[in-house]
């Protein structure tokens, strides 16, 4: 014998589980903590402290753990009377670690290499055929170890060629505010540009066909995009960026076009990285197997520093006259 379902009645039951199970899901809703929000410290852009701490977390991370920097791009050969014209890629590698010390400032200690690379294959160039003289040429890489600064929240006097900075900062200086744009409500553009007029450390009377002349005039320009939000968030030991870097100097040593009128031009962009995710297999197999030293940043104050052309004339011989 079947019995007939009372269809009502079912409806009336579905309702009620319906009910129940909304009102228990409720419930549940309402036992769960809210999240809080995110603590946010505001921009203070004419505050020295703030635009130290800012800057210590863009170079690097300050709980003291280091990162890689990596900048890509061109390099252009600039004479007068013709187009600009692209000559070969660059690799920047470096390693970045800032440490605080007592009275608040920062260390901020790298070690970094400059790569040249073939513009179509990416290659690591250690050969250059120079399309201005006609001339293979010996491609010598960067390796500065150690390129060492202060952050602190007073002006520093700048880390250039033939100055040794030490570990520590100097007190008095002007407040270190630096270059802000606001972009809109999400982005500020942290800009420095730095320009350079000093002596050569390649003596002409030595390095005829390697030095530009008695003194160096040089300029870079640098740009951080930041967002704003990052800036915001304390809990951020580290903020990332995207940025851009454009140098302007004379011929490279090694291109053996000692006084020759022109200079080249560095055009690329920049990042720091906290793993090696991001950085071109041949970089790294040069890196690995050159400079194994600069996989890892300072952890101790040391120096001086050296610019590059100080390193070239340390480690180099002249090439013979031709």
């Amino acid at each position: 014998m079947t019995t007939t379902p009372d269809n009502n009645a079912m409806t009336r039951r579905s309702a009620l589980a319906m009910t129940l199970a909304s009102a228990g899901a409720l419930a549940g809703c309402a036992a769960a903590p809210a999240k809080p929000a995110v603590a946010r410290e505001p921009i203070r852009l004419d505050d020295p402290v703030w635009n130290r701490e800012a800057n210590a977390r863009l170079e690097a991370d300050t709980d003291g753990t280091q990162v890689y920097g990596r900048c890509t791009g061109v390099i252009c050969g600039v004479r007068p009377g013709e187009a600009v014209r692209p000559l070969m890629r660059f690799e920047v590698f470096s390693t970045i670690r800032v440490l605080r010390q007592s009275d608040g400032s920062y260390q901020r200690m790298t070690k970094e290499t400059i790569l040249y690379a073939d513009p179509d294959t990416g290659a690591m160039l250690d050969e250059w055929d120079n399309p201005y003289t006609g001339e293979r040429v010996r491609v010598v890489d960067v390796a500065n170890d150690p390129y060492n600064w202060i952050i602190a929240s007073t002006v520093q006097p700048p880390a250039m060629p033939g100055l040794v900075t030490t570990g520590q900062a100097v007190p008095g200086g002007k407040p270190y505010l630096m270059n802000w744009t606001e972009f809109g409500a999400d982005t500020l553009v942290l800009s420095y540009d730095g320009h350079a007029y000093y002596p050569n450390k390649l003596d002409p009377a030595k390095w005829p066909r390697e030095s530009a002349g008695p003194k160096i005039q040089s300029s870079e320009l640098f740009r951080y995009f930041v967002s704003r939000a990052d800036l915001e968030d304390p809990s951020k030991t580290h903020v990332p960026s995207n940025g851009s870097w454009v140098r302007v100097q004379p011929w490279l040593p090694w291109m053996l076009m000692g006084t020759a009128p022109g200079h080249v031009m560095y055009d690329g962009v920049f990042r720091r990285f906290r793993t090696l995710d991001y950085f071109p297999a041949p970089v790294l197999e040069r890196i690995r197997t050159r400079y194994p030293q600069y996989m890892t940043a300072p952890t101790t104050w040391y120096g001086p520093n050296y610019s590059s052309l100080e390193h070239y004339a340390r480690e180099q011989t002249p090439a013979p006259v031709k």
